[in-house]
Protein backbone atom coordinates (compact mmCIF):
# COMPACT_ATOMS: atom_id res chain seq x y z
CA UNK A 1 0.00 0.00 0.00
CA UNK A 2 1.33 3.45 -0.89
CA UNK A 3 1.79 6.15 1.71
CA UNK A 4 -0.57 9.12 1.19
CA UNK A 5 1.01 12.54 0.86
CA UNK A 6 -0.56 14.94 3.37
CA UNK A 7 0.54 17.96 1.32
CA UNK A 8 -1.04 16.73 -1.93
CA UNK A 9 -3.84 19.33 -1.91
CA UNK A 10 -1.37 22.16 -1.29
CA UNK A 11 0.83 20.94 -4.14
CA UNK A 12 -2.15 20.77 -6.53
CA UNK A 13 -3.28 24.28 -5.55
CA UNK A 14 0.22 25.62 -6.07
CA UNK A 15 0.47 23.98 -9.52
CA UNK A 16 -2.93 25.37 -10.56
CA UNK A 17 -2.00 28.82 -9.27
CA UNK A 18 1.27 28.82 -11.23
CA UNK A 19 -0.40 27.65 -14.43
CA UNK A 20 -3.68 29.65 -14.37
CA UNK A 21 -3.09 32.51 -11.94
CA UNK A 22 -3.86 33.35 -8.33
CA UNK A 23 -7.58 34.04 -8.97
CA UNK A 24 -8.27 30.38 -9.80
CA UNK A 25 -7.58 29.11 -6.29
CA UNK A 26 -8.99 31.85 -4.09
CA UNK A 27 -12.33 31.40 -2.34
CA UNK A 28 -15.30 33.02 -4.16
CA UNK A 29 -16.39 34.89 -1.00
CA UNK A 30 -12.98 36.52 -0.53
CA UNK A 31 -13.86 39.67 -2.52
CA UNK A 32 -17.57 39.61 -1.67
CA UNK A 33 -18.80 42.28 0.75
CA UNK A 34 -22.06 43.93 1.89
CA UNK A 35 -21.90 46.52 -0.90
CA UNK A 36 -21.66 43.87 -3.62
CA UNK A 37 -24.46 41.88 -1.97
CA UNK A 38 -26.79 44.91 -1.99
CA UNK A 39 -25.92 45.68 -5.60
CA UNK A 40 -26.59 42.04 -6.60
CA UNK A 41 -29.98 41.99 -4.84
CA UNK A 42 -30.94 45.30 -6.48
CA UNK A 43 -30.07 43.86 -9.90
CA UNK A 44 -32.17 40.76 -9.20
CA UNK A 45 -35.16 42.87 -8.17
CA UNK A 46 -34.82 45.03 -11.28
CA UNK A 47 -34.66 41.97 -13.52
CA UNK A 48 -37.66 40.39 -11.81
CA UNK A 49 -39.74 43.58 -12.18
CA UNK A 50 -38.78 43.86 -15.84
CA UNK A 51 -39.88 40.26 -16.52
CA UNK A 52 -43.13 40.81 -14.62
CA UNK A 53 -43.95 43.94 -16.62
CA UNK A 54 -43.19 42.25 -19.93
CA UNK A 55 -45.51 39.36 -19.10
CA UNK A 56 -48.36 41.70 -18.14
CA UNK A 57 -48.03 43.76 -21.32
CA UNK A 58 -47.43 40.88 -23.70
CA UNK A 59 -50.66 38.87 -23.22
CA UNK A 60 -53.20 37.88 -25.83
CA UNK A 61 -56.79 36.82 -25.30
CA UNK A 62 -57.45 33.28 -26.53
CA UNK A 63 -60.97 31.94 -26.06
CA UNK A 64 -61.63 34.33 -23.17
CA UNK A 65 -58.34 33.61 -21.39
CA UNK A 66 -55.26 35.85 -21.36
CA UNK A 67 -52.15 33.90 -22.39
CA UNK A 68 -48.56 35.22 -22.65
CA UNK A 69 -47.70 35.78 -26.29
CA UNK A 70 -44.49 33.76 -26.00
CA UNK A 71 -46.52 30.62 -25.20
CA UNK A 72 -48.57 30.89 -28.37
CA UNK A 73 -47.12 29.01 -31.29
CA UNK A 74 -48.75 29.95 -34.58
CA UNK A 75 -47.57 26.71 -36.19
CA UNK A 76 -49.10 24.50 -33.53
CA UNK A 77 -50.17 21.09 -34.82
CA UNK A 78 -52.61 20.00 -32.15
CA UNK A 79 -55.67 19.29 -34.30
CA UNK A 80 -55.63 16.18 -36.45
CA UNK A 81 -56.54 17.10 -40.05
CA UNK A 82 -58.10 13.66 -40.56
CA UNK A 83 -60.44 13.31 -37.57
CA UNK A 84 -60.29 16.94 -36.29
CA UNK A 85 -59.54 15.71 -32.76
CA UNK A 86 -57.58 18.13 -30.56
CA UNK A 87 -54.87 16.46 -28.47
CA UNK A 88 -52.24 17.34 -25.88
CA UNK A 89 -50.76 13.82 -25.89
CA UNK A 90 -47.02 13.75 -26.49
CA UNK A 91 -47.28 10.60 -28.61
CA UNK A 92 -49.57 12.49 -31.00
CA UNK A 93 -46.77 15.03 -31.52
CA UNK A 94 -44.61 12.31 -33.06
CA UNK A 95 -47.31 11.21 -35.48
CA UNK A 96 -48.31 14.80 -36.29
CA UNK A 97 -44.72 15.64 -37.17
CA UNK A 98 -44.05 12.58 -39.27
CA UNK A 99 -47.45 11.65 -40.76
CA UNK A 100 -49.65 14.73 -40.15
CA UNK A 101 -52.24 12.78 -38.16
CA UNK A 102 -52.94 11.73 -34.56
CA UNK A 103 -51.95 8.37 -33.09
CA UNK A 104 -55.44 6.90 -33.53
CA UNK A 105 -55.58 7.90 -37.20
CA UNK A 106 -52.07 6.52 -37.66
CA UNK A 107 -53.20 3.14 -36.33
CA UNK A 108 -56.39 3.14 -38.39
CA UNK A 109 -55.16 4.63 -41.71
CA UNK A 110 -51.35 4.71 -41.92
CA UNK A 111 -49.86 1.74 -40.09
CA UNK A 112 -48.48 -0.83 -42.59
CA UNK A 113 -49.47 1.55 -45.44
CA UNK A 114 -46.82 4.24 -45.01
CA UNK A 115 -45.85 4.31 -48.69
CA UNK A 116 -49.43 5.00 -49.80
CA UNK A 117 -49.73 7.70 -47.13
CA UNK A 118 -46.47 9.35 -48.18
CA UNK A 119 -47.68 9.44 -51.79
CA UNK A 120 -50.62 11.57 -50.69
CA UNK A 121 -53.53 9.20 -50.07
CA UNK A 122 -55.93 10.38 -47.38
CA UNK A 123 -59.27 8.90 -46.28
CA UNK A 124 -62.34 10.65 -47.66
CA UNK A 125 -65.80 10.86 -46.05
CA UNK A 126 -66.90 7.52 -47.52
CA UNK A 127 -63.82 5.75 -46.07
CA UNK A 128 -64.27 7.24 -42.60
CA UNK A 129 -66.51 5.26 -40.29
CA UNK A 130 -67.84 6.93 -37.15
CA UNK A 131 -67.28 4.77 -34.08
Amino acid sequence: MTKKDSNYVAKVEKAISEKYGEDTIKHPKKDWDEEKEKEYIAQLKELYQKELNEEDIDKVEVNGVFVPRKLINKNSKRSCPICNKYSFMSRDDVYMTKFECCAECYIQWVEDREERWKKGWRPNETNKVKT
